[in-house]
Parts: structure tokens; sequence; C-alpha cells
């Protein structure tokens, strides 16, 4: 796609039409979409001519379970962030391996579960054998991605200038000037941010290929920042440890985090991505559990005192229904239908 294609007010009504999906509700997209034509054109105008600006992000506390610092873009720039998201998908996701589980089509958390629990069996020969899994985070990924370092890998594959410059103004409207590395680099990429997820993906893909093939580890897998490797010896996992950490800080200035790489015994559990495999089984994690409930409670009494709407809390608990269906979980389900599906009748 050359990038008169990519700005051209065709292709902008098309990323239009996919970003709107489940925003009707929004009153900045309502008001965006009240003079939709204008701000289109005009989008593409500043586009085409390289006059773009990304504008300020507008930032927001979430504690889900932890503290984290949404920002959030206006409109305009997320739809140009949409047009950005395709375009390195297209370029990108053909170069990434088959176990890179984040933000791409029919992939997602509940195939990189079942992948790993495929991995832990043969690697058991059935359970019948030791397997261990080594589960690793890295420290602030968000907050921690070099600009500099990030623009250079996508660039590598960019044959178009005007692309380029349009990749570099994303990237650089997330300043995060506490953070800089030195040498006037800026760090971090913004929490909620669509691109941020493909350029996630790009970042991380240079680790993916270390491991796999450098490090030639057969078993491995990640989703987004949090990524787990599969052996039947124990000391070959903890001898990844450190060539991966030395090549995360050399490679791409970021580190592991050493409360969050931990080895563990097939049959003790393996934790990822809210649930815990176990020989023949899987399970929702405790505190993925406890959390679900206590969304739920909460939404429940915001109904109650009309502060959200009862066909959304329902929608919220079909949700969670369809998340026990990928584990063990028919009891919490029986319990899950029991205190909040249809449960308006009872008042």
């Amino acid at each position: 796609m050359t990038f008169e294609e990519l700005v051209s007010p065709e292709n902008i009504f098309r990323a239009w039409a996919e970003f709107r999906r489940g925003k009707l509700g929004k009153l900045d997209v309502l008001k965006f979409e009240r003079y939709l034509e204008d701000n289109v054109f005009e989008l593409h105008q500043e586009l085409y001519s390289r006059t773009y600006r990304h504008q300020p992000y507008q930032t927001f506390h979430i504690y889900d379970p932890k503290h984290r610092i949404i920002s959030k873009a206006t409109v305009r720039d997320r739809l140009a962030h949409h047009l950005v998201f395709d375009y390195l998908h297209a370029i990108f996701d053909k170069t990434f391996i088959y176990h890179s589980y984040s933000s791409r089509p029919e992939k997602g958390t509940h195939l990189a579960v079942r992948n790993l629990a495929t991995a832990l069996r043969q690697v058991s020969h059935n359970y019948t054998r030791p397997a261990y899994a080594l589960k690793c985070d890295i420290r602030k990924f968000f907050y921690s991605v070099s600009h500099q370092k990030l623009f250079r890998i996508i660039k590598n594959r960019l044959h178009d200038q005007a692309a380029s410059w349009l990749v570099s103004e994303i990237i650089e409207s997330f300043p995060n000037s506490s953070k800089s590395s030195g040498g006037g680099d800026c760090l971090g990429l913004p929490i909620g941010n669509l691109t941020s997820q493909i350029f996630a993906n790009i970042y991380l893909n240079e680790l993916d290929k270390f491991v796999t093939q450098t490090l030639s580890t057969r078993h491995y897998f990640r989703y987004a920042d949090d990524f787990i490797m599969v052996h039947d010896d124990a000391a070959y996992l903890q001898d990844l440890i450190l060539p991966i950490g030395r090549f995360l800080k050399q490679e791409l200035s970021l580190e592991l985090h050493p409360k969050k790489v931990i080895l563990r015994k097939l049959s003790q559990g393996v934790d990822f991505l809210g649930y815990v495999v176990l020989p023949h089984y899987t399970v929702l994690r405790t505190r993925t559990k406890r959390r679900m409930f206590k969304k739920l409670w909460q939404k429940q009494l915001e109904v109650l005192n009309s502060a959200w709407d009862s066909e959304r809390f329902n929608q919220s608990v079909q949700s969670y229904l369809g998340t026990l269906q990928h584990c063990q979980g028919f009891k919490l389900a029986e319990r899950l239908r029991h205190e909040f599906s249809d449960w308006q009748s009872k008042y």
C-alpha cells in the first residue's frame, strides 16, 4: 500500500467504520461523527501534506487490580492510529512467530493457554515424566520502550519515507521525558493506544527471534510482555535467564522483573494469563476468580442504583461464562449463573 492509498479518504472512511464499532454511545465519537465528512477530509489533507500533528493525551488512572495510567488520544488521533495499525500489521504480522498471541487475528489468551497445555503434555509424555515452565515478565514494559530503537526496527522494513514520517509522529506523540534514557531518546508507549499493541509486538519480536533462533528454545509462548518456556530439564530453563536478561538490556533497553521470573513444575500448576495449567486439566486462577466476582457484585450494585445498564450487565455475565468454557469451570459457572444470571427477576 502506498502512502497516498494509506491516507486516502476512502481508507480513512474504512478505518472509521472499524473504529466506531461499540463506541456509538461515546460523546466524543458522536461529536466527530456529526461532521464526519468534514473531519475525514481535514484529516486526509493534514496527513497527505504532512502537516498532521498528534494532539496531547488525556490520562486517567485505573486499578484492575494494579495501578495503571491509561492515556486516551482524541478521536481524530485514534482514527490515525487505526490507519497506522492496519498498515504495519500488513507488513509485520507475517514476520512474527506463531506463538506470539497478543493483538493478532485468531490468536489471544485462550489459544495461548491451550497450546501451552499441549506443550506441557508433550514434554511430560502425557504426564508420566517431569515438565517445567519458566515464566518471565518485563519490568514496566510499556513505560520502558525506547523510541529510537523501536523506530529503527520499523524503518528497516519500511521503504516509504512518508509512511515512516507518520509512524514517527505516532511514536513521538508520547514523550515520557521523566524516563529519558539519555542521548535525546524518549521512552514509553501509551497504555490504551491501538498502535501500542502492534508496536509492542514489533519490539518484542526481536526477543522472540533471539529465544527461538539464537537460543533454539522450542516451546516458547508470548502474550504482550508475558512469556513462558517449557522444558523437561529445570536446569536448562534456569540457564536461559541470564542470556535473555542480557539481550533485553543490551538490545531493547528492557529488564526482567526480578520478582516475576518463576520456575514451576507442572505438578505444582503453571500460572499463565489468568489460568493455571495442571496435569489433565486447566483451572481459573484464584485471583482471577475473586476479581471476576468482585467486578460483577460492583456492577450489580450500580444497576440497582440505575448507574449501569442491565443489558450490559448480562453481557458481562455471558462474557465470563464464555471464559469459563476454556477451563475446568463447570461448578464455578453454575455458581455464577445462580448468583447473577437473570438476577433482575428477584427484584
